[in-house]
């Protein structure tokens, strides 16, 4: 039996695992509420930067207010499609690291999310693919919307990453950690 803290992804272990630190440059691509872009700017600190990005502006509000009530510096909200190559604004080349968490199920195109993902990184740089377990689960996306993990492995290769390791997701998602080359 999995331990109930396991069962879900938990921001704070898997920041650890990958090796995050004060002073980072990094962007959440589809953050959401910012389940991850908050505790990545505690972790990166004022010498740091989180780029908070989605494509709902009500869900940017909601991670401005939270950091504004937790006294978090260092997150900057943008508001832009991922899918859009060039959209983010963020300048390329700049990032330390690239977070990719429950979103690129939704995508349409998933290698131009993944392009913009290197296009952003530094060479080097990490990115963080966290997602859906693949199969029929009784909570999350339908089967035929959860990633094919061959597949994204390929296109991942094809855009000129090497996968750096598997990443400790909880028992409802897979993590991958890739490098940009």
């Amino acid at each position: 039996m999995v331990p109930q803290e396991a069962k879900f992804i938990k921001p704070e272990t898997i920041l650890k695992q990958i090796g995050l630190q004060a002073g980072m440059q990094v962007a959440d691509l589809g953050c959401g509420l910012g389940y991850f872009a908050l505790p990545a700017a505690r972790l990166v600190g004022s010498r740091g930067k989180v780029y908070a990005v989605d494509v709902q502006k009500s869900a940017l509000a909601q991670v401005r207010k939270e950091a504004q009530s937790q006294n978090i510096a260092g997150l900057e909200m943008i508001w832009s499609d991922i899918e859009v190559p060039g959209a983010t604004k963020i300048p390329s080349h700049s990032l330390d690291m690239v977070f990719l968490i429950n979103t690129l199920f939704q995508a349409q195109n998933k290698r131009a999310v993944i392009g913009e993902s290197k296009r952003l990184l530094k060479p080097d740089g990490l990115f963080l693919l966290i997602d859906w377990q693949p199969g029929d689960m009784a909570m999350g996306p339908t089967v035929d919307k959860r990633l094919d993990l061959a597949n994204i492995r390929q296109i991942m290769k094809e855009s000129g990453f090497v996968e750096e390791k598997s990443i400790m997701a909880g028992s409802h998602h897979f993590g991958l950690l890739f490098k940009a080359m």
